[in-house]
């Protein structure tokens, strides 16, 4: 039996990979890297939801549900902005 695991992904990944290049123009500062990071930061705050389709998880969710993903995703990034940011300030001083 053959078995394909390349559809199972995060929910959150796109949603934040997304949210992280139209955030980029906000902070022109900051390099590839660090938005890599930004985005690494912000996965590691939000729930693991895996999935096979983005629709499947969409389809059961509640308007509230939904809102609440927004808002934690939100959240999420704001924070790691601010990490990331940081950390690059506190290497600067010392290097």
């Amino acid at each position: 039996m053959v078995i394909n695991f390349e559809q199972v992904h995060n929910y959150f990944e796109r949603l934040v990979f997304e949210a992280v290049v139209r955030a980029s123009e906000a902070h022109p500062d900051f390099t590839p890297d660090m938005l890599s990071d930004v985005a690494c930061v912000a996965l590691n705050r939000l729930p693991a939801r895996y999935v096979r389709h983005d629709v499947d998880m969409m389809f059961y969710l509640t308007e509230h549900e939904r809102h609440a993903i927004e808002h934690s995703m939100q959240e999420a990034l704001i924070f790691a902005f601010a990490f990331v940011a940081e950390r690059a300030a506190k290497r600067s001083a010392l290097g």
